[in-house]
């Protein structure tokens, strides 16, 4: 599985359901880009392709959440050197770090939207 992969990943199990060109949306991707994503997520067992329900033309493309346990499998170790860092800060620099960390995300969403 590629990077990009995973981002879109963690965005369809984020966000819910989405088609192909929501998910290139969310994802800052041209929208042929993601015909090669899916069908790596799908024949990975990641993804399960189903028609919209609302508009049986189009395709939603939903995370096979059973397999979340594994995808944070994948995270295991990231997530246990980040836990010893933060381990180092006691809990007003944490706060500080996250506000800081939340400003930036805020920061970059609208410098994203700002492009489109």
């Amino acid at each position: 599985m590629k990077d990009v992969d995973l981002d879109c990943l963690d965005l369809i199990n984020r966000l819910g359901p989405l088609g192909p060109g929501a998910l290139a949306r969310e994802a800052g991707l041209h929208p042929a880009t993601m015909t090669g994503i899916l069908d790596r997520l799908e024949k990975g067992g990641w993804v399960a392709r189903e028609r919209d329900p609302s508009d049986r033309r189009a395709v939603l493309n939903r995370a096979l959440r059973e397999r979340n346990a594994e995808l944070l499998g994948l995270f295991s170790g990231m997530n246990s050197s980040l836990d010893e860092i933060c381990a180092a800060y006691g809990e007003a620099e944490l706060e500080l770090i996250t506000a800081f960390l939340r400003s930036a995300v805020t920061a970059g969403r609208g410098a994203t939207e700002d492009l489109n």
